[in-house]
């Protein structure tokens, strides 16, 4: 497929453009994709302005980010065995090489031969170019096939939700248990909605308009902390003085990483999702010792995609999609960005559409 794309091209930190560039070739074992839906994700804001540059995130310049969305496959390369051009499909950012130990272990996320696209390992969005554009072309290994019910905007909630999944299953659901979720952005909301989807009841702790948003979405119950004295007695006190079963972390902050690990129940389970800061390190260390508390670090959502496709697409996560807020065009991608960024208008989920169509 020949021709021209508009594509969101990032030239220096904090400087990008629509532009029209090539539509790229899909080689061996790749195809190409018609993105129909792009999610703003996190840790995109950082990308564009060059605050990650340390971890060769974007490797060069100019550069196309973005990892969560979903599209058509318009075009397929040599030996793609798995997918047609019509399929519509989901993707991941992580791709692994395939070969090396950690990726036959079925753990991809963590590919020995990461940032070596020789040995064929992606990083989409990160350290190999996205989804802010028309066209893009991916491994077959990054994309998932999506059930005919499940629209495209669902499809880019995918990668957010596969994440809080990987969370979950790191630490086991206990079915009846409590589960305390600490930030109630799009990854936090996912770890509730699928942690009630397997049995825990939840406890949504944060602020503001996101924490109201999370109770309408489900919570059983919310800490707002800057009410509340101390969240962590309130946790204690909601769970009978034990704690919770599962702790997961999305909040990003030094005094939530302490937390995170007070709340457990002896025995218990914490994850993250954020990438905590040094701070506190060594009081929450102390902790884990004393009270046996297994800590999980979260990488990514490997082999998590066709499992939170499959719950969209049964109703176990149906309030999923309601995290969307914000639609916009893709020429409007500033306007989305500080739609996303300043939480404009109770802003969550902040998708654009490179196409006039709807997703």
């Amino acid at each position: 497929m020949a021709g021209k794309m508009k594509a969101v091209v990032i030239h220096a930190p904090g400087e990008y453009a629509l532009e029209e560039v090539d539509i790229p070739k899909p080689k061996r074992g790749e195809v190409l994709v018609k993105i129909r839906a792009i999610a703003i994700c996190g840790s995109d804001p950082g990308i564009f302005a060059g605050r990650v540059r340390a971890n060769g995130w974007p490797p060069c310049y100019p550069f196309v980010a973005g990892h969560e969305f979903a599209g058509e496959v318009v075009e397929i390369g040599e030996s793609v065995t798995v997918l047609r051009p019509g399929d519509r499909v989901s993707g991941e950012a992580h791709c692994g090489c395939g070969v090396c130990e950690n990726c036959k272990r079925g753990m991809y996320n963590l590919c020995l031969n990461y940032g070596n696209k020789e040995a064929g390992h992606r990083h989409y969005g990160h350290n190999t170019e996205g989804c802010y554009a028309q066209y893009q072309v991916y491994d077959q290994k990054a994309l998932s096939r999506m059930p005919d019910n499940v629209s495209f905007d669902e499809g880019t909630l995918v990668d957010t939700a596969g994440t809080a999944l990987n969370a979950l299953r790191l630490c086991g659901v206990v079915p009846g248990g409590n589960t305390v979720v600490i930030g109630p952005g799009p990854m936090g909301i996912s770890a509730m909605l699928i942690a009630k989807a397997m049995g825990s009841s939840v406890i949504m702790v944060g602020r503001g308009e996101r924490l109201m948003f999370a109770g309408k979405l489900g919570a059983d119950e919310l800490i707002d902390y800057e009410k509340t004295g101390d969240p962590v007695l309130e946790v204690r006190r909601m769970t009978g003085g034990y704690g919770a079963d599962q702790v997961i972390e999305a909040a990003g902050n030094t005094t939530a990483f302490l937390e995170s690990v007070q709340m457990a129940k002896k025995g218990g389970q914490v994850a993250f999702i954020s990438i905590p800061s040094e701070d506190g390190q060594s009081i929450a260390g102390k902790y884990l010792v004393m009270n046996q508390i297994s800590l999980h670090g979260t990488r990514a959502n490997p082999n998590c995609s066709r499992h939170i496709l499959h719950m969209i697409s049964n109703g176990s996560l149906g309030t999923l999609k309601n995290m969307i807020t914000h639609v916009f065009p893709i020429d409007q991608t500033r306007e989305a960005f500080d739609t996303f960024i300043r939480r404009r208008d109770g802003a969550v989920k902040v998708l654009i559409h490179p196409f006039a169509e709807p997703a």
